[in-house]
């Protein structure tokens, strides 16, 4: 019984990455949103990760991967996850609301051309949604990372990668794929490699 539901979920996750490939539109919005990082960050922006939960894991991650390195060694780029400062975090939550946590770090530090991604696997996590508007406000440059439809957030980014799942692990597991894929671009684009 556990071995074919071993094998179902494997399937599942390759079925969802199949839908990616086959989807046209994809390799050409992930090349133009690659080639919008690489100019912002040659014109001294900054690209912003911001999620929850398993979300936030993978905002962290792949700022990981730009501010350390992907596959060459090379200079840092300017990347950061918005939850990594424990003390802000708890005090806006505990002072304000958890709903405004991104939105106020993103009226704080975010800039004309800067770069913000948020990740949700529903599209609708309210701090994200509200991030994205502050984002839109300072006329930054916004993309989602979400599940099938986009939720809210669609309508809020410049570049929506919606996954063709309901199944949260599903999602995540694409929604790494599809960092790891960007960050690979914007390292090859941005250093000429």
């Amino acid at each position: 019984m556990f071995m074919e539901k071993i094998k179902e979920i494997i399937n599942e996750s390759i079925r969802v990455k199949q839908a990616l490939l086959e989807d046209k539109s994809f390799s050409e919005k992930m090349n133009d949103f690659a080639d919008k990082i690489v100019s912002a960050l040659k014109d001294n922006k900054k690209v912003y990760f911001c999620g929850n939960g398993g979300s936030a894991a993978d905002a962290q991650h792949l700022a990981a991967e730009l501010s350390g390195r992907f596959y060459n060694d090379r200079p840092a780029l300017a990347a950061e996850a918005l939850h990594v400062n424990t003390s802000y975090l708890t005090a806006v939550a505990n002072d304000y609301s958890y709903d405004v946590v991104y939105k106020r770090m993103i009226d704080g530090v975010g800039q004309k051309n800067d770069v913000l991604i948020g990740i949700s696997t529903s599209g609708n996590s309210k701090n994200v949604v509200l991030a994205l508007e502050a984002a839109r406000n300072k006329e930054m440059i916004t993309a989602s990372f979400t599940g099938e439809g986009g939720g809210k957030m669609a309508d809020l980014s410049d570049y929506l990668f919606a996954v063709a799942s309901k199944d949260t692990p599903r999602i995540q597991e694409s929604h790494i794929l599809i960092g790891h894929i960007l960050c690979q671009l914007v390292e090859e684009k941005y250093f000429n490699f």
